[in-house]
């Protein structure tokens, strides 16, 4: 990536996609964040320049500038990606770590954030504004939609189908072959063995609906 990067979200995890783009030697041009007590500061030695529809800032996107949403809240993350998208004609752009693995096969959208140790396999697929998190693996074939949260250490199971909007806990195995529809929850630590209906929550080894 030739041009530097604002990120969207002066958090914890607008740190962690900070360094994200560090270890591939991506230069970030500051912070969007709309606690205006943020203003002026810096995080992490990079400053926080203004709030997230600043058009000072933003129009440096897709001239000077790429951007990147780094907000777990899901309906924040949608509504941003809207403001990029209306305002400056642009798509976020993935946040991948030097160290996660992703087979030359494997399909990647927009906006995801790829943290540290993940592993992609073989013709999986990627949605777009997705969030994988530390060590976890989305096995070969898989499929996720768009605006999946996998969390830390969670297992996607060969060709298992994630649907959009869907919150997989830390430490999840969901074996080969499940669905998940569309908007469900599954629970930290749990097992998934059969499909799990849309809008619905799951828990438990294995996993049933609570």
């Amino acid at each position: 990536m030739d041009n530097p990067v604002i990120i969207f979200g002066a958090n914890e995890m607008g740190k962690a996609t900070l360094e994200i783009f560090e270890s591939n030697g991506v230069v970030v041009y500051g912070f969007l964040d709309d606690d205006v007590s943020k203003h002026g500061q810096e995080m992490s030695g990079v400053s926080v320049l203004g709030k997230t529809d600043d058009d000072g800032f933003l129009k440096l996107i897709g001239k000077k500038c790429e951007g990147f949403i780094a907000v777990d809240d899901r309906d924040l993350r949608k509504g941003l990606v809207k403001l990029m998208v209306e305002r400056r004609k642009k798509m976020p752009v993935n946040a991948i770590h030097r160290n996660a693995e992703i087979a030359t096969s494997a399909h990647i959208g927009h906006g995801n954030f790829v943290n540290n140790g993940v592993v992609i396999g073989s013709n999986a697929k990627i949605g777009n504004h997705c969030l994988l998190n530390t060590n976890s693996t989305i096995d070969f074939s898989a499929k996720l939609g768009d605006l999946v949260q996998v969390g830390a250490g969670s297992v996607i199971g060969n060709e298992a189908e994630i649907e959009d909007n869907v919150f997989i806990g830390s430490g999840v195995t969901i074996v080969s072959g499940v669905k998940v529809g569309k908007g469900a929850r599954i629970g930290a630590g749990s097992v998934v063995i059969a499909e799990v209906k849309a809008n619905t929550t799951v828990f438990g080894n294995p996993a049933k609906e609570v």
